[in-house]
């Protein structure tokens, strides 16, 4: 509940810092690169490095890559036919089609499952959401905002991806021990990313910006808080037995709010920043409320 809390403070604080123009203009921008440099780096190095494989894992971390797929295809498709720009597709195909698997999923996952469940829930966040994000994420992000979608400028591009070398490396180092004082470290660091995410969407977040993107965000909560969690419900048993805990915690975890770090990605892409504040902003909060619900009425 602590994370929840300073997750809405956070961005109330970056409201205010926005409409008081107590920022300069370029912060957004340089917090995103400071958490794309430093802090998701940080975090997947603490987290991957302490998992421990368990029978039916790697169907809970198929579940971000059917999500975003599957999603990322709907909004392409109905975004094209409503007539949105490029950049928002791209926006709402990297904030819907992954989830906050982290900082607000794993909390209400050890509220609502138990801290037994928590493996799981790194699992999906580690080797799915950020791992989609460093590939097909980058891959989308490049592609909708006409960047060189050349092989060679793709494979850059995605190989010089901090979080996904911080992954690789995680990997690698899994059979050997940090000192502590490299996980406090790691942990300090790490712990960076969601205040300063929050705050970067605040600074952009303004009531007008709904005029204009209702349509988009609309088609955006849609998709992350009924259908992604509808489809895994109904897709994952081909990988994992209904009822068990595995497709529990699967469920609930495709019913969290939309990604911090896609949101990260795409402004950082110049993909429509007013959507990913609005999608970030208000789907949040909203999941909360939807989570629960899914809970109660399918879950629990």
């Amino acid at each position: 509940m602590d994370n929840i809390v300073l997750l809405g403070l956070c961005l109330v604080l970056g409201v205010i810092l926005g409409a008081t123009n107590r920022m300069p203009a370029q912060a957004p921008a340089t917090i995103n690169s400071f958490i794309i440099h430093i802090s998701l780096p940080a975090l997947i190095l603490l987290r991957l490095h302490a998992i421990q494989a368990q029978p039916g894992f790697l169907a809970a971390a198929a579940m971000p890559w059917i999500v975003f797929i599957v999603i990322g295809a709907l909004i392409w498709i109905g975004g094209r036919a409503a007539g949105f720009s490029q950049g928002t597709i791209g926006a709402l195909i990297l904030t819907a089609g992954l989830g906050n698997t982290s900082f607000v999923g794993l909390p209400m996952i050890e509220m609502f499952f138990g801290h037994h469940a928590l493996p799981i829930g790194i699992m999906i966040d580690q080797l799915g959401s950020y791992l989609v994000l460093g590939t097909l994420g980058i891959w989308v992000a490049c592609v909708l905002n006409h960047e060189d979608t050349s092989a060679r400028a793709m494979a850059k591009q995605i190989l010089t991806f901090p979080p996904l070398i911080a992954l690789v490396l995680a990997l690698v180092l899994i059979p050997f021990d940090y000192p502590a004082w490299l996980t406090r470290l790691l942990a300090r660091l790490g712990d960076t990313l969601a205040p300063l995410a929050l705050v970067s969407v605040g600074l952009q977040l303004h009531p007008s910006m709904l005029r204009g993107h209702a349509a988009a965000l609309g088609t955006g909560l849609t998709c992350k808080l009924l259908f992604a969690p509808l489809l895994i419900a109904l897709a994952l048993p081909l990988l994992a037995p209904a009822d068990s805990e595995i497709w529990r915690v699967s469920v609930f975890e495709a019913a969290m709010g939309p990604s911090i770090g896609g949101g990260v990605v795409a402004s950082q892409h110049k993909l429509n920043d007013s959507v990913v504040s609005l999608m970030i902003g208000i789907g949040i909060p909203l999941s909360l409320f939807t989570a629960s619900l899914w809970w109660w009425l399918v879950l629990g």
